[in-house]
């Protein structure tokens, strides 16, 4: 990555200095299918040099004004070859003017003129240009994805957020292709040209093209004034995706967000079209281009999944329709400020799947799923405010993480609760008229939201967006002579190294078991501030068994328990009757186990005894991720056999209790498929894989195959053969990637060094192959044959970072760590690499101390695990 980096300093005089009145793009994409062609003269398809990358033309006019005439300045573009660069009518030399990622540019003029002609690459990282070349039908699909600053590997542009300007794209494209962009698009003598967009930020601009399978739909609502509002609506997949493409529901749930964002946004969608691109090899979940929105094709679904899938993406996909307003129409300033589009977005991503789809349980999922990536996310070393310091890009890309999303979301959902949500969404009105097409800090979203709620929302943000940690609050309960409440308490507290008490507006939940049922009978909100707050309005009340502070999830904070109310939950989890407090009791007693006060046998245990009898399928394949977790990173070494035939035990256990035909069978068949063991569990799969066994009401289609060879081939009951046979029956990018992940969890020396050298010695793999290759490696089950490649990471880690693109360097830096290797050896050796490599690139660096603490952690953890054993 060198020379790729942008500081926020050099943003901040640029911005100052310039001003974009627009841009046309003109790309030909005619070299993506067949041979690559040798250079041509120009206006022909450029293929690229042989051996070299695979190129396309890209030509770039872009019209802006200077402040201060006379200034230098520079353009941003990663391309493998500049043809021509014209300032002004002034041809510039490319060889003196473009080091690789930046055109100088001298002399400017009070208004400018620049066309750069170039040839951009095609990647296969999912970064910039993304080329995939379908393996069952040999057809060539593209689509763009750049945040935070991949659209200069495309064109050449002012990558910031706050140089925003309007895009006119021009595209060529092969024969028989359709090809997408933001704006609506018509095709004229071989050339597709897009109308010009609203001033948009460069990271939201985007292509599609190729043989997509598409399917159209519209939506109409008449506006307050009485003018009807049309969106044309459009959904497409790759052509082998069709026959499992639902596109009916796609287009139910963005109707539905759209009805509800804008009765609740009072400013129309302003981006015309609304298309929705499912796309291979996709690194993110999705991307909020205006009018092209890009997902992951994961998200069309091969086999039967779970209702959790269905809300996964219902959620994904207005978590992004949340996006055209914050985000798309009103765009933080640089990236300091990343939460005023992603924390709104998470936020109303579940506010809208509740308030608007059949998911009306979305609340129970983020309590559960995405609080549980901020809470890991708030205790890293890493962590940071919600508003957080990002220096350059490559902080920027770091910054996608559980607290920009999920604690920030979290935070929000605790402002609604401070301000009311009358206040709060006309906040929002305000923000988005004032701000329209333009760029944003903190403090217009403060102002605005002052003014609807009459808060004091200065000291609101100093302590819940300013600083950074998770408190805890734990209940204190004192019984009079009686047995009644004397004083119950709330207790609060903080780490050492981030010691905010902060204001929480709490539920507290008092609970007893009544019929064999344990349900609330008292509850009050209360406001928690400092290290104690005694909760007066429960004095009097019968005594609990059970006491839940955070009751109905109105804060974020961990929550604990009293001794009693443990106790109660060792025995009666699976009879509370309240699905979200449920989920609750379960999110804390998981933080306890990573927090080393709860043993993971103690937490698989309550797994085991009550996941059976969960009701809903989100916790209950949360509760099955946790289970292995605890078993992998937290049991006592010498327990993990044991721990293992008892999870083993218990899944098969499930598997046939379950109702049959049940999305419930579905999941425990899925984890038994992750925690099987030799004890009848393996042949127990292969039968039925071939057929000699069934249950009733499993259908074991072809995703579940792939699930049940993954465990075979890792425990070496599959080998090359038996995967051969597999991808002839699934000759399709899905089964690809499933057959290299089960080809590099194969149990052999020979194996894991061929896998080590495909994603660390090369760079032929795509990031979808990468990211399986992976997967494969790393198992629980084959410690001893990883280990040897401990001190091979370290050794390898800054080369890589050096060499490959910033998603494939963290992709191998946080996959590969060795964090199976769990001992103090490993952690030294950790400590040792972070101590002579200070001057590492800081982002690397983050990587390496994020998987050094999870480590630290999990031999806590173990220690923690152990000592039970002892007691």
């Amino acid at each position: 990555m060198p020379g790729e980096n942008l500081t926020r300093d050099e943003a901040r005089e640029r911005a100052a200095l310039l001003s974009v009145d627009g841009y046309d793009v003109s790309l030909d994409l005619r070299s993506a299918v067949g041979d690559r062609p040798e250079n041509g003269p120009l206006g022909e398809p450029q293929g690229g040099p042989q051996g070299g990358p695979r190129t396309f033309r890209s030509v770039t006019t872009i019209r802006f004004r200077c402040a201060e005439p006379g200034a230098t300045t520079f353009v941003d573009l990663i391309a493998p070859r500049v043809t021509a660069v014209s300032l002004n009518g002034r041809d510039l030399d490319p060889s003196e003017v473009f080091d690789g990622s930046r055109i100088a540019l001298e002399d400017l003029a009070a208004d400018n003129e620049l066309v750069v002609d170039a040839q951009g690459a095609y990647s296969r990282t999912g970064e910039g240009l993304h080329r995939f070349v379908d393996p069952e039908d040999g057809e060539v699909y593209l689509y763009t994805q750049y945040e935070p600053a991949d659209s200069r590997r495309v064109h050449a542009c002012f990558e910031q957020p706050d140089l925003k300007a309007p895009f006119r794209f021009e595209v060529r494209a092969p024969e028989g292709w359709t090809v997408w962009s933001n704006g609506v698009g018509k095709q004229a003598d071989g050339v597709w040209r897009f109308a010009e967009t609203k001033p948009i930020s460069t990271y939201i601009t985007c292509v599609v093209a190729g043989p997509y399978h598409y399917v159209t739909d519209s939506y109409e609502r008449v506006l307050p004034d009485g003018t009807t509002l049309r969106i044309p609506l459009g959904a497409m997949c790759r052509k082998g995706l069709a026959p499992h493409f639902d596109a009916d529901d796609v287009f139910l749930v963005t109707k539905q967000g759209l009805d509800f964002f804008h009765d609740h946004f009072d400013y129309p969608y302003p981006f015309g079209k609304y298309d929705q691109a499912f796309v291979p090899e996709y690194n993110l979940g999705a991307m909020e281009n205006p009018g092209l929105v890009t997902f992951r094709e994961e998200y069309i679904f091969r086999g039967k999944v779970t209702q959790a899938s269905y809300e996964s993406r219902a959620n994904v996909i207005l978590h992004e329709m949340a996006h055209m307003w914050f985000g798309d129409l009103v765009t933080m300033e640089w990236w300091d400020d990343l939460w005023l589009k992603e924390s709104f977005a998470d936020f109303m991503g579940s506010f809208a799947t509740v308030g608007a789809t059949r998911f009306t349980d979305g609340w129970i999922t983020f309590a559960n799923r995405r609080k549980a990536w901020a809470y890991r996310a708030d205790q890293l070393p890493s962590t940071h405010p919600v508003t957080a310091d990002i220096r350059d890009l490559q902080d920027a890309k770091l910054n996608f993480d559980g607290i920009t999303y999920a604690k920030g979301a979290s935070v929000l959902k605790q402002l609604v609760a401070y301000v009311g949500q009358g206040a709060f969404l006309e906040g929002a009105r305000r923000y988005f008229k004032r701000h329209a097409y333009g760029n944003t800090r903190l403090g217009d979203l403060l102002s605005v939201l002052g003014e609807t709620s009459g808060r004091d929302m200065g000291a609101w943000a100093r302590s819940w967006l300013q600083t950074a940690g998770v408190n805890s609050l734990t209940p204190q309960v004192l019984l009079d002579a009686d047995g009644r409440v004397a004083e119950l308490a709330v207790v609060q507290e903080a780490a050492e190294s981030y010691p905010e008490l902060r204001p929480h507006r709490i539920g507290v939940g008092l609970y007893r078991r009544t019929g064999g049922a344990l349900e609330r009978y008292a509850r009050v909100e209360v406001d928690v501030a400092g290290a104690r707050t005694v909760v007066s309005e429960l004095a009097g009340s019968e005594a609990p068994e059970l006491v839940l502070v955070n009751d109905d999830d109105l804060t974020y904070c961990k929550t604990r328990f009293d001794e009693t109310s443990l106790a109660t939950l060792r025995s009666a989890l699976g009879d509370m009757t309240d699905p979200l407090a449920r989920a609750l009791c379960w999110s804390a007693l998981w933080n306890m186990t990573r927090d080393a006060l709860l043993p993971a046998r103690e937490f698989i245990g309550l797994v085991l005894r009550f996941a059976g009898r969960e009701s809903d399928i989100g916790v209950l394949q949360m509760l099955h991720a946790w289970a292995e977790s605890a078993l992998t990173h937290y049991a006592a070494p010498e327990w993990r056999l044991r721990g293992g035939a008892r999870l083993a035990e218990g899944a098969e256990r499930e598997l046939y209790d379950a109702e049959p035909g049940s999305e419930h069978q579905l999941a425990w068949a899925r984890f038994y498929a992750r925690v099987a063991d030799d004890a009848g569990g393996f042949e127990l799969l292969q039968r039925l894989l071939d057929g000699t066994s069934t249950i009733e009401g499993l259908d074991v289609d072809q995703e579940l195959r792939w699930a049940f060879l993954d465990c075979l081939a890792e425990h070496g009951y599959a080998g090359d053969k038996e995967l051969a046979a597999e991808l002839a029956r699934d000759d399709t990018a899905s089964g690809k990637r499933h057959q290299v992940r089960c080809l590099a969890a194969r149990p052999l020396a020979s194996v894991k060094a061929q896998a080590w050298a495909q994603v660390v010695e090369s760079d032929e793999l795509s990031n979808a192959l990468v990211e399986a290759t992976i997967a494969g490696f790393a198992r629980a089950s084959q410690r001893e044959l990883t280990a040897p490649y401990t001190q091979k990471y370290f050794a390898a880690i800054e080369r890589v970072w050096a060499e490959r693109s910033i998603q494939i360097g963290m992709v191998v830096v946080q996959g590969l760590f060795p964090s199976l290797q769990e001992s103090q050896e490993t952690l030294d050796t950790t400590d040792a690499w972070l101590s002579a490599h200070e001057e590492a690139a800081p982002a690397l660096r983050r990587l390496v101390l994020e998987a050094r603490d999870d480590l630290a952690r999990a031999l806590r953890g173990q220690a923690c695990d152990a000592a039970a054993a002892l007691a």
